[in-house]
């Protein structure tokens, strides 16, 4: 459906600049397991279908408006499967605009519907096996595309961020 009217408002006063964008993305997959992955058509790289979360939704009920909207699929999230930001997660969009992404990773089942996207977002869509993969506008780590019984949520963890100046 394109950009909301609340982003619309925040780009009208600050233009190109970097932003801080809370999103969702679903992993979605078909019967043999393989996952759906987006191309917009416009020279980025392929995508999970992704949004930004909007004012009075919670990461559930956006990721589930999310890939309606680029799929046609109705889907139930059915757990989190990671937590992602920071430097690593920024991007620019053919635009110019500059977003530093907060990513909420949901695993989904596909309810009902029909592989249709229903905004202008999306040109094709394609089920990738995990081994065949595009690349992809963002950095996510490979684990989580593993299907496993595994309930740990996955997120960005670097030793480092222990090494604390508590000299203050």
């Amino acid at each position: 459906m394109g950009m909301s009217e609340y982003y619309q408002k925040i780009r009208e006063r600050v233009g190109n600049e970097l932003i801080f964008m809370p999103s969702v993305a679903g992993i979605v997959r078909n019967e043999e397991g393989e996952i759906l992955f987006q191309n917009k058509g416009n020279g980025e790289k392929w995508s999970l279908p992704a949004g930004a979360i909007e004012l009075g939704e919670a990461p559930a009920e956006a990721i589930v408006r999310e890939v309606w909207e680029e799929t046609g699929l109705i889907v139930v999230p059915k757990r989190l499967l990671g937590v992602f930001g920071g430097k690593d997660f920024r991007y620019k969009y053919p635009n110019g605009h500059q977003v530093e992404y907060s990513v909420f990773v949901f695993e989904c089942e596909i309810k009902s519907g029909q592989l249709i996207p229903v905004d202008e977002e999306t040109v094709e869509l394609q089920f990738f096996s995990t081994e065949n993969m595009p690349e992809l506008a963002l950095p996510y780590p490979k684990s989580i595309f593993v299907q496993t019984e595994n309930n740990e949520v996955c997120f960005q963890w670097d030793e480092k961020w222990l090494n604390i100046n508590t000299e203050n």
